[in-house]
């Protein structure tokens, strides 16, 4: 604390110009109370120098004095020991830290000995309870959290592609702790990714829709076990239905949406969704696909592997998918080739019109695409919006808490649009 009477009795003998070295000693044990001091006295002897008389050489004596303790305070505020070492990250506006014990985490009170996985940010402000790991998805291998003073805990530290700055400000401030693997999360193709300098080797991890990443995420069918239930197929009362949000030729969609404008020429479609102006309520989705004989499961652009839950949805609702997307065999690596119909297996779009009005003749024929679920079952994908990454967060944290090897990833834009 500042000695105030020894500050004023000094400006009262530097005003009276009587001696003060008998303080020099207690100046110099205390280094804040001599800087301010010297700026007083300083301000003070150029005002001796001014021809300033009456009330506004008191003004700027005032206004000098003030300035002295002004620069102390900042001083002692800066040499201040800080609360957190090495200081936080800086937070942007939309994503900054939640008051103190309200942060999404499925830490427990006393913990167990789990790795520590930190969600930097929350793709597309969509949020979920990250308790939903171990609920919807039984997993539950390491302790998920959004709380950011946890970063130099962490383990790892999911970082969502789409969500960085194009200058990285937003990015945890180097260095990482030697222990931390950073996980580039990115599920859009390479048609809808931006390519942002200074990430190229930046992370230890992948996770994509991309088979070849280090976490992979897709819904995958499942191999049945025993007998099970005989499958049973929905009542149709419609042949071809398609759900569809976007229809921007930005995002590589006017591939797919043409295709549609051809195809309606020969047989008809019930569309529905955004871009149609029909909304689908949630918990109508599964219903309405059921309630279709084939469902045009349309990729927005066309990539190696990336095959969306567009082709799961109808396999999961009993409802036969007509794809557009990379290659029969690619999707033949995910299902059973005899689960879909493949725009690419006809000459034209009126050869694939005829082929469907004769499948929907033909019963048995019809029924041939549902032969897989004497080994395999679709499991229903969430579907409401703020759920859309709880799927590769989980999986994530899986990962983060079965592998501890280490690994770089070098050259990222090269493996991802190579």
């Amino acid at each position: 604390m500042l000695n105030i009477g020894i500050i004023k009795k000094l400006f009262y003998r530097y005003r009276m110009r009587e001696k003060y070295y008998d303080f020099l000693p207690l100046l110099q044990s205390d280094k804040f109370l001599m800087i301010h001091v010297l700026s007083v006295f300083i301000g003070a002897e150029m005002l001796s120098r001014i021809y300033l008389t009456g009330v506004l050489r008191v003004i700027l004596v005032s206004i000098i004095s003030l300035g002295g303790f002004v620069v102390l305070f900042l001083m002692h505020y800066s040499s201040a020991p800080s609360l957190f070492c090495p200081p936080l990250p800086a937070f942007p506006p939309q994503y900054s830290e939640r008051p103190q014990g309200q942060h999404n985490s499925s830490l427990a009170k006393t913990p167990p000995d789990k790795p520590i996985m930190l969600l930097w940010f929350w793709p597309e402000h969509y949020r979920f309870d990250l308790s939903d790991c171990a609920t919807l998805f039984n997993i539950d291998s390491c302790l998920l959290t959004d709380d950011r003073s946890m970063y130099n805990k962490a383990d790892g530290v999911l970082i969502f592609h789409k969500s960085i700055k194009r200058d990285l400000s937003n990015l945890p401030r180097s260095p990482r702790p030697p222990f931390q693997k950073w996980i580039w999360f990115h599920v859009e193709s390479p048609t809808n990714t931006n390519r942002l300098s200074g990430l190229e080797n930046l992370f230890n991890l992948t996770l994509s829709y991309r088979q070849d990443s280090d976490i992979p995420i897709r819904w995958r069918l499942t191999a049945r076990k025993g007998q099970g239930q005989d499958f049973v197929l929905p009542k149709k009362y419609k042949l071809v239905c398609w759900i569809v949000s976007n229809n921007n030729p930005a995002t590589g969609s006017g591939q797919r949406y043409n295709y549609y404008r051809e195809l309606v020429k020969h047989v008809k479609v019930e569309v529905f969704g955004k871009a149609f102006g029909r909304f689908l309520n949630y918990e109508d989705y599964y219903d309405t696909i059921s309630s279709c004989k084939f469902y045009l499961s349309f990729e927005n652009s066309i990539h190696r592997d990336y095959i969306t839950e567009k082709l799961n949805g109808p396999l999961a609702a009993g409802t036969v998918p007509v794809v557009l997307g990379p290659p029969r065999q690619n999707y033949e690596d995910f299902v059973p080739g005899d689960s879909f119909i493949h725009v690419n297996d006809f000459p034209d779009v009126k050869a694939l019109a005829e082929f469907l009005l004769k499948l929907d003749k033909d019963d048995e024929a019809y029924l041939r695409y549902f032969q897989w679920r004497e080994h395999f079952s679709a499991q229903r994908h969430l579907i409401q919006q703020y759920q859309e990454f709880t799927q590769a967060i989980c999986y994530a944290c899986h990962h983060v808490g079965t592998h501890k090897e280490y690994k770089v990833v070098h050259n990222l834009y090269k493996w991802y649009f190579g």
